[in-house]
């Protein structure tokens, strides 16, 4: 759909990022796809205690999911996504031979997000103003508007929300605990808080979309 189409189909701010939004989302179907190999690696850690075993049903899961969205000719982005954070994760845990490595990359991902976040909110760039962005086909323009700024900031604090609660509390785990219960532990908190917090956030951002109607201004053609 081209710029000027979705303008048409989106003649309000809130309407263009919630419209995003659930693009970026991959709907109950891509909850249970990033959560399957992480549930398959930790529960075949706890019982077995065999990290290649373990590494080769999670990774094994993923590309099985892989095909069967190709086999039905739908997107793949989102079991590409898990794909690739699970190849990290295991080679990580390969190289190392500790099996809580396989969630370092997770942790170290949130950390990334949750720092490029913030300092768009500082600079007053924040990142969900891109969305009205590709929507309107002026990756700038919405920045003049101090009401849609206030709008992105607030969502962005939303949507950065979920990785610090990540970052805080699987940090200290992996870095204090060890054994099978640091590995458990590391991925019951990695299903609990991977798209259920994830969903809870998008729920809180549409929460506030729902209050509010800024006209989504074209950007003005030069004379």
């Amino acid at each position: 759909m081209s710029a000027e189409a979705e303008e048409v189909a989106h003649d309000t701010v809130e309407a263009a990022v919630r419209a995003q939004l659930a693009k970026a989302f991959g709907g109950v179907r891509g909850i249970i796809e990033a959560a399957v190999p992480t549930i398959a690696f930790t529960l075949s850690w706890i019982s077995s205690e065999d990290l290649k075993l373990s590494l080769i049903i999670s990774v094994t899961l993923s590309v099985l999911l892989l095909l069967v969205r190709i086999i039905q000719r739908s997107t793949p982005q989102f079991v590409i996504n898990s794909l690739i954070g699970i190849a990290i994760g295991a080679f990580f845990a390969s190289r190392t031979g500790d099996a809580k490595d396989y969630f370092l990359p997770g942790i170290l991902w949130n950390a990334a997000y949750m720092v490029g976040m913030l300092i768009s909110v500082v600079a007053r760039w924040p990142v969900v103003g891109f969305l009205i962005g590709s929507v309107t086909g002026d990756p700038t323009a919405w920045h003049k508007d101090p009401g849609i700024v206030r709008l992105c900031t607030r969502l962005t604090w939303l949507l950065m929300l979920p990785c610090a609660v990540r970052v805080a509390v699987q940090g200290p785990v992996y870095l204090f605990g060890g054994g099978d219960e640091a590995v458990a532990a590391l991925g019951f908190a990695k299903i609990v808080m991977g798209w259920p917090l994830q969903v809870a956030a998008l729920g809180a951002m549409l929460w506030v979309l729902g209050r509010g109607r800024t006209p989504i201004k074209p950007p003005v053609a030069p004379a």
